[in-house]
């Protein structure tokens, strides 16, 4: 037998007057798994993750958490998680180690269990150095990182984090994923609000949002295998006249930028490189490359968002 998902929603709608901000979620979460909740502003992320810490009561649905019905017993919900919010409440005036004691005051941990939980928070985080620096002399990572150590020093079994790498420098960044995995690592079951898709890899599933439906729900190796037909990276000039171009060849489902590069969603029993090649070279185009490149999850997000097939 099987024991029950540490976090389970079902059905979970919110609305804001005449606005839906999420309609009818539903999804699972296993005990050490890192959850993403993944979307584009608007999709309904930071409304799910404040449903969850039992801040925001849904309009319809169910939620519980390591067993908890959220809905009507939040309270007794919040001794099992951390939330950390887009903007956590750090107290600029206090130092580090001021807003690490604050936060273990409010969550009530013994003061004989505190040197060791702040010295293995210092390791994670690297915050040692600064520990007498003000929280409004941090960098914008390290706040983020100081908000992350506040949120974890009860050591909850259940952290949920709404886009904490939003803003953040890249080595910020890899810095918190490793604070993150680490915490996965040894138990605790995250789950992860953010609106980059390439982050998006990291996770053991992900639930992708759009304008507060749930598009998939799955690992991100499965999403990647549903997408349709193949998926061509082309390099030339004036991406978007090639763009224009491509999108009514017949056997194209979509064409969408990348960077400096094009993507292709084609039907390889109706076209090949070699005829979208000819086509754009046709048109004046300046062509470098034409390859066949493994799906992404934007790729899917934006087969699953576009109508017949255009972005």
């Amino acid at each position: 037998m099987t024991s029950a998902p540490t976090v389970q929603v079902e059905h979970l709608t919110r609305r804001f007057g005449t606005s839906t901000a999420l309609d009818d979620v539903s999804f699972t979460v296993e005990r050490g798994e890192l959850f993403g909740v993944v979307g584009p502003d608007g999709a309904g992320k930071t409304t799910l993750l404040r449903m969850l810490a039992g801040v925001l009561r849904p309009t319809a649905g169910a939620m519980t958490i390591m067993g908890i019905d959220v809905v009507h017993d939040p309270e007794a919900a919040k001794h099992h998680l951390a939330y950390m919010s887009q903007r956590f409440g750090l107290y600029g005036d206090l130092t580090v180690l001021e807003n690490l004691h604050f936060y273990a005051d409010l969550y009530r941990v013994p003061k004989t269990a505190r040197p060791a939980r702040l010295e293995r928070l210092f390791r994670f985080s690297n915050l040692g150095p600064f520990r007498d620096r003000l929280a409004a002399k941090l960098s914008g990572g390290m706040k983020q990182k100081l908000g992350l150590s506040c949120a974890l020093i009860h050591q909850p079994p259940v952290l949920l984090l709404d886009e904490p790498t939003f803003g953040v420098d890249p080595i910020s960044r890899r810095d918190l994923w490793l604070i993150i995995h680490e915490m996965v690592a040894e138990g605790t079951t995250v789950v992860v609000s953010t609106a980059y898709l390439d982050e998006a890899e990291r996770f053991d599933r992900v639930a992708l949002l759009h304008r507060g439906k749930l598009l998939a729900h799955a690992a991100p190796d499965t999403l990647r295998s549903q997408i349709t037909g193949q998926v061509l990276a082309i390099r030339t000039d004036r991406l978007r006249e090639a763009q224009a171009t491509l999108r009514v060849v017949n056997g194209v489902h979509g064409a969408t930028l990348f960077g400096d590069r094009l993507h292709l969603r084609v039907d390889p029993a109706r076209i090949d490189p070699t005829t979208i090649r000819n086509t754009l070279v046709r048109q004046g185009h300046d062509v470098r490359e034409v390859t066949q490149v493994e799906a992404s999850l934007e790729d899917l997000f934006i087969e699953r968002v576009s109508v017949g097939g255009t972005e």
